[in-house]
């Protein structure tokens, strides 16, 4: 029988190995994550290094690169584990996006063969943490107004600034760091023991709390020659790795959205109001019916990125399409289904304020919504309106 929720009947458009993927994370998370994520979340920590190594084991990390011990899956199948991961919690889809559609991403495209055979492999089984520093305090949206800076000094490197908000940068051990020098943007592969370099953990988030987030300080930080990402040359590169992960956020914030309705509809049809339960009543309905279509909605969107993805055809303003679609529908979604709820809906015995408060986040980092609406609109238009 379809599930409730697959209105359209998308599962059988799925490929047996895709499905496959797809359920073993999902049992991955049912037997791991929810069990503990609300105490993870209402302490503000998370065994993120003892989680990475059990996703890969699963080969989750970088799983969509080739080489190097990632898996080579599908666009699709990448999609489907974030999808699964983040109806967990978002913050253990940033993990798995961070490490492996950032740092790894950045150092398999833009790297060194030494590099990638240093890094990669065990960036791929979870035993090293990547993390990748763009973002600085004054400047989130702007990124070509970054102030780090990388200098020439004899044959080595001196990087000098600071990165913020920065997912993964307290448990990190290598950060892709992109610094403006001389010549333009480039970027550098900096083990976080090199001296000078030092990351704090930012506490008292409200949101993604089950998610470890630092800011990364680089003073005098000397580096090899052969630290620096010898193919990444100008923005285009990092704005690359980040068309990478925002297409996982296309897929991620739909098992949010999905998580809330599934928990919003069972409970809708067990509480009883006023003789009947909360299901029968059609305000009820025609709430869940609303979520339900543009939740099926969102899901269409990225089963189609994720199919032009694997041919090749995927350009980075299609995944702001998806990006802007489904983050500002998820939270549509997750508003509502808490208004079903009621009181409970605040409640961390259900996820749903969990939900809202991750996608807070998740609209508005990799690319604010109004980042992605400028986007789109160049595209429409072909007018750039950003300056």
């Amino acid at each position: 029988m379809t599930a409730p929720l697959d209105l359209l009947d998308l599962d059988p458009s799925l490929t047996d190995e895709e499905r496959q993927i797809r359920d073993v994370v999902r049992q991955l998370v049912d037997d791991r994550v929810r069990p503990h994520v609300a105490d993870w979340y209402e302490q503000g920590q998370v065994p993120a290094r003892e989680l990475a190594r059990e996703f890969g084991k699963l080969g989750l990390l970088g799983m969509h690169l080739t080489g190097y011990g990632c898996a080579g899956a599908s666009a699709v199948a990448y999609g489907l584990a974030c999808q699964e991961l983040e109806a967990g919690d978002s913050g253990l889809r940033s993990l798995v996006s961070v490490q492996g559609s950032l740092a790894m991403y950045a150092i398999w495209r833009y790297g060194s063969e030494e590099q990638k055979q240093r890094w990669l492999p065990s960036m791929a089984t979870g035993e090293a943490i990547g993390c990748f520093g763009l973002t600085e305090p004054d400047h989130g949206s702007d990124p070509a107004s970054m102030t780090t800076r990388a200098r020439r000094d004899g044959d080595d490197w001196v990087l000098t600034g600071a990165k913020m908000w920065i997912t993964n940068a307290p448990i990190a051990d290598v950060a892709v760091i992109w610094a403006r020098t001389d010549e333009g943007v480039r970027g550098f592969a900096v083990p976080m023991d090199t001296p000078g370099v030092t990351a704090r953990e930012i506490r008292r988030k409200m949101s993604l709390r089950a998610s470890v987030t630092g800011e990364i300080a680089l003073d005098d930080v000397r580096l090899p020659a052969d630290a620096r990402l010898p193919e990444a040359s100008g923005l285009k590169a990092p704005l690359s790795c980040l068309t990478e992960a925002r297409y996982g956020i296309v897929w991620g914030a739909v098992g949010a959205a999905r998580d809330c309705l599934e928990t919003t509809l069972a409970y809708a049809g067990t509480r009883t109001q006023f003789g009947r339960p909360l299901a029968g009543f059609q305000l009820t309905q025609a709430k869940l019916a609303d979520m339900a279509v543009e939740l099926v909605k969102g899901q269409l969107l990225a089963l189609h990125l994720g199919r032009l993805a694997d041919a090749h055809r995927l350009r980075p303003d299609q995944v702001s399409v998806g990006k802007l679609n489904n983050v500002r529908e998820a939270l549509a979604i997750a508003r509502q289904c808490r208004t079903i709820l009621g009181a409970n809906g605040v409640s961390g015995e259900y996820p749903i304020m969990r939900h809202a408060n991750n996608l807070e986040s998740v609209l508005t980092y990799e690319g604010t919504s109004e980042i992605h609406q400028l986007v789109v609109g160049q595209r429409l238009t072909g007018l750039s309106a950003f300056a």
